[in-house]
């Protein structure tokens, strides 16, 4: 090896931006079950999987159809 190796012409990793970060994520056991069956049947790591489908729905602007009814006072 090199004691010192210049780095002044290098430029910068055109893939660094799609590098991925991990974080915790807490997720019913069902959700997961389903998305490692269906990574088993496509050969795929379920994280994997996981990512792709987030993935695609960021990139086609898909939103969850839900609606939110105030819980009323002294309803149990």
């Amino acid at each position: 090896m090199k004691a010192r190796y210049d780095f002044s012409a290098a430029t910068k990793n055109p893939y660094a931006k799609r590098l991925k970060r991990s974080v915790t994520i807490r997720l019913d056991e069902s959700t997961v079950e389903y998305f490692r069956d269906l990574a088993a049947e496509l050969e795929l790591p379920y994280q994997s999987l996981i990512n792709l489908y987030l993935r695609d729905c960021a990139a086609s602007g898909r939103r969850l159809s839900m609606s939110w009814r105030p819980i009323r006072s002294g309803a149990v």
